[in-house]
């Protein structure tokens, strides 16, 4: 019989999540850093013109013509209940593959990407319904928090996974 592998645990916080430590394309929204597991990420783009889609939930930007794909943007800040921000040079889409579905998630900015160790990892903070949380964990790098998202969570709510925007 093997011996089973055993969770990390941290005092007061509870397991560490398994399978977290990886590369991670980190961006900005505001003062936060957040990262998506670079394996989801397809590319980054600049900011290009976003055709309003009637009746799409909020957060839904509308969609680009990406070399003759058609994409959904959904605006990060807007979806996490932040203010809209005016574009600025750094502004950009980073396209994101999900379940076969490419998705761009508007963000402010695009700083880098981390190799995040285990040891560099902790729990999300249980702030939500479980079934909910987008948070995966809160990487700690160089000093600082970078928030983990679950690529798949954050935008699913948008209704651009299941198939596209029109499945509210």
């Amino acid at each position: 019989m093997a011996a089973e592998a055993k969770t990390p645990f941290i005092a007061g916080m509870g397991p560490v999540p398994g399978g977290l430590e990886g590369k991670y394309l980190t961006f900005a929204l505001g003062d936060e850093e957040y990262g998506f597991g670079i394996l989801q990420v397809r590319e980054i783009i600049g900011l290009m013109d976003i055709t309003f889609v009637p009746q799409a939930p909020c957060e839904v930007r509308g969609v680009i013509n990406l070399r003759g794909k058609v994409i959904p943007v959904v605006d990060l800040r807007v979806k996490f209940g932040m203010p809209q921000a005016e574009p600025t040079d750094e502004t950009c889409i980073i396209v994101v593959d999900v379940r076969g579905i490419l998705v761009g998630a508007l963000v402010d900015s695009v700083a880098e990407v981390l190799a995040i160790g285990p040891g560099d990892i902790e729990p999300a903070p249980a702030v939500g319904a479980e079934e909910d949380e987008i948070v995966t964990g809160m990487g700690k790098v160089k000093g600082k928090v970078k928030i983990l998202l679950d690529v798949e969570k954050a935008l699913a709510s948008s209704g651009v996974i299941s198939g596209g925007i029109e499945d509210k």
